[in-house]
């Protein structure tokens, strides 16, 4: 199975994530079929971008979103709106 979660880049106490389509399989930092955006905690406000098409056709290949990249594909739904 496909899942949409992140993959942690960055160093030691200065994380930043991509958030790939990966086999449910891999492991968390392995190789993902494809980058559908970013995700930085270390900056204030809007701190994300994701191409909300390219989840959207993940998601309706089947695709699971983990909790954190639902909710990030929630906020940019809503600033979209």
């Amino acid at each position: 199975m496909v899942a949409l979660r992140l993959n942690r880049q960055g160093t030691k106490d200065r994380p930043y994530y991509k958030i790939v389509a990966v086999d449910s399989r891999k492991r968390r930092d392995g190789r993902y079929i494809e980058q559908v955006g970013t995700y930085n905690p270390m900056i204030e406000g809007e701190n994300f971008k994701i191409d909300l098409e390219k989840a959207d056709e993940w998601i309706g290949k089947g695709a699971q979103p983990s909790a954190t990249v639902a909710s990030i594909i929630k906020k940019a739904r809503k600033a979209v709106a």
